[in-house]
């Protein structure tokens, strides 16, 4: 495993230092990059991401730097930025990356405009990096404690899927392989926009019936999108499909539940959630089209991007949901 002795971690952010840490239990020797040179100083000196991930120490093999270069020179790298950010770092990080390298994006999206998925940006942005994604059911406080979490990570190279596997995991952290990168991508993109649903479902107080039903019919959803897009069946199974959407659905911890759960109260959708990112949002709209392009039905992802855009209130797009013609399920 000597192969992957460094990883390097770009974002700054709850879920980067959440995944710094975990590689630093695994025993990697880990340099996590913050775009902010002011935040990197207090986490240095600190050994804390005071602004983003308050009261979890970084582990000792975790070194903050604000160089992209001294990034770069990871054996391994996780791309931990937001979806709508991830081609400008990866483009930032392309000059200073040996050809080959793995660059694994953890974030969980499509990119807006581009309908690009994230896999395929990384591709772009950095062309001479080996695309990979993580992805499945983690909070970044939960994985930064050092709480059992199981996530699976997907590369087109099976030998690289395998090593970087073995080098994040830990007896805290498990990390399974496999090389369906548009099923693992395509799990944990939308069920942002499904997590949505479903806290409004809870924020409406439309009853636990009500949202499992949602649930339920938004992994047919999800599972029809990803078989129209090449994604396997047995993938959103898995960690990623399945798992993801069971617990950005079922918790409050979720920024696209939370997020869900203010629009259901009432709140406008510039004030929901609490300013606080949720994917989602930004999903919506390119999952929606895209699913259009291939014919593939997506009706709970429709409500929601016409709730977004204020086509429907929320009302309307329940009343719309419940009304549709009956047929069997599936």
């Amino acid at each position: 495993m000597s192969g992957f002795a460094h990883i390097g971690v770009a974002g700054g952010g709850a879920w980067g230092t959440a995944l710094a840490n975990a590689a630093a239990r695994a025993g990697r020797s880990v340099t996590l990059w913050a775009r902010d040179a002011a935040e990197v100083e207090t986490m240095r000196a600190r050994r804390e991401n005071v602004r983003r991930l308050p009261g979890v120490r970084l582990e000792d093999g975790v070194a903050p730097t604000a160089d992209m270069a001294e990034l770069g020179q990871a054996d391994g790298i996780l791309l931990a930025v937001p979806a709508q950010a991830l081609r400008g770092v990866a483009q930032a990080l392309a000059p200073h990356l040996r050809a080959g390298t793995p660059v694994v994006v953890c974030a969980k999206g499509i990119e807006r405009g581009t309908g690009r998925f994230m896999s395929e940006v990384a591709a772009e942005a950095a062309p001479g990096a080996l695309p990979a994604i993580l992805s499945g059911p983690s909070f970044a406080d939960d994985v930064s404690r050092g709480l059992p979490t199981a996530v699976v990570l997907a590369c087109g190279d099976p030998v690289a899927a395998e090593g970087l596997a073995e080098a994040l995991s830990s007896s805290r952290f498990r990390v399974y392989h496999g090389v369906d990168v548009r099923g693992v991508e395509i799990g944990g993109a939308a069920k942002n926009v499904l997590a949505i649903a479903a806290g409004i479902v809870a924020g409406r107080q439309l009853g636990e019936s009500a949202k499992a039903a949602l649930t339920a019919r938004g992994f047919a959803e999800l599972s029809r999108f990803a078989k129209a897009f090449g994604g396997r069946p047995e993938t959103l199974m898995g960690l990623s499909g399945l798992g993801d959407l069971i617990l950005t659905c079922g918790s409050a911890k979720s920024r696209n539940f939370a997020y869900g759960f203010d629009l259901g109260a009432g709140a406008a959708p510039a004030l929901a959630g609490g300013g606080k990112l949720a994917e989602g949002v930004f999903t919506a709209r390119a999952l929606v089209e895209m699913a259009r392009s291939r014919r593939v039905d997506m009706p709970i992802a429709e409500a929601v991007d016409r709730v977004l855009s204020g086509q429907l209130t929320i009302d309307q797009a329940i009343d719309a949901l419940m009304t549709r013609p009956l047929k069997a399920e599936g």
